[in-house]
């Protein structure tokens, strides 16, 4: 009786260390100092935290209500646009639009229709941003000061759902799910000029810094398609990790980080040679000791910091950013959110 008692002594010993050891491993820990305020949006806990990247530390939580996956900021404007892509009992018919020099929602902006808007960057005019509808196939610019779609345009292809501008022309390229393609529209004539097959399960793009070329990711064949933004062709496609979700150039253009969801890791690409040079294994998914101690790791979305120096990537399973310096290309600090975090936006 006593042995047992000994055992059982022992094993709630154990629990408790691993117990313990799990909870302090998975306390996010930030450590570096540069400029900035990020603000990351979370689809679960419906909030917006907002984290001085200097000081180190939350500075403010916004209550937002909805489940959202994108969000942009307005150009030249201390405001963040919020898209809501609904659940399956609520349609995505609301954009919120928020103050970051007071962090509040300012504005609360309804939209007709059944709609799931998910896509969204900021239009070259002031107050207005391009938003993808997932449901409905269109692309609308929306005026946010007059709550006003001020035009539409089909896409003509099915599930909709990220955008990007060319930096030098009134041109959209926006990624169709089930059609496994990019639809290339022109603005200024309001129609879609080219269609161009890519792989299966079309997710994410963007565009590089001299608009030469979209890299789209293909999430069911685990895949990146290189679109030349001159002809329309398709150039190259490379083998990614599982299910590469979002990607994102570094701000000098020359290389391409690549969430690779199932994986659990990140995937760097030269943009020239188009070839991968590093992978990122982000913590809990290589040993049976990693698999004890941390969240098992999932990338979905990356942001990069407009000096170049850092990428931020929402660990949405571990409820973190991982800080990736850019230099190093390794995970140098991270930061605790809200549940499931997604969409992030930067403002100085």
């Amino acid at each position: 009786m006593k042995k047992i008692r000994l055992l059982l002594f022992g094993l709630l010993m154990l629990f408790l260390v691993i117990a313990a050891t799990r909870y302090f491993v998975r306390i996010p820990s930030y450590t570096i100092k540069t400029t900035g305020k990020l603000y990351i949006v979370s689809k679960i806990s419906r909030d917006i935290k907002v984290f001085d990247l200097y000081n180190g530390k939350e500075i403010a939580e916004i209550p937002i209500d909805i489940e959202s996956h994108q969000a942009a900021t307005l150009a030249g404007q201390n405001k963040i646009v919020v898209t809501n892509y609904g659940t399956i009992n609520t349609d995505g018919n609301v954009i919120k639009v928020i103050n970051t020099k007071t962090n509040i929602i300012e504005k609360t902006i309804h939209l007709k229709g059944n709609t799931r808007s998910n896509g969204i960057v900021s239009f070259t005019e002031p107050n207005k941003v391009i938003i993808i509808d997932y449901s409905n196939n269109n692309l609308s610019i929306l005026d946010i000061e007059n709550d006003t779609i001020e035009k539409q345009i089909r896409t003509k292809q099915k599930m909709s759902n990220l955008v990007v501008l060319h930096p030098n022309k009134a041109i959209a390229y926006v990624t169709n799910k089930k059609s496994n393609s990019v639809s290339v529209i022109e603005l200024n004539k309001n129609k879609v000029i080219k269609i161009i097959p890519c792989g299966l399960g079309t997710e994410s793009l963007d565009i590089t810094p001299d608009g030469s070329e979209v890299w789209v990711t293909n999430t069911k064949d685990n895949s990146i398609t290189i679109i030349n933004t001159s002809n329309y062709e398709v150039t190259n496609t490379l083998m990614t990790g599982g299910e590469p979700l979002k990607l994102k150039f570094s701000i000098d253009g020359k290389y391409c980080l690549v969430c690779n969801t199932n994986d659990g890791t990140i995937s760097i690409f030269s943009q020239k040679s188009k070839k991968k040079i590093k992978t990122i294994q982000i913590h809990g998914k290589t040993t049976i000791l990693e698999r004890i101690l941390y969240h098992t790791p999932r990338p979905e979305n990356i942001l990069m910091h407009p000096n170049g120096l850092y990428a931020f990537v929402a660990n949405s399973n571990a409820n973190k950013i991982e800080v990736i310096d850019m230099k190093t290309f390794t995970v140098v600090s991270t930061i605790g959110t809200g549940k499931v975090p997604d969409a992030m936006v930067f403002i100085k």
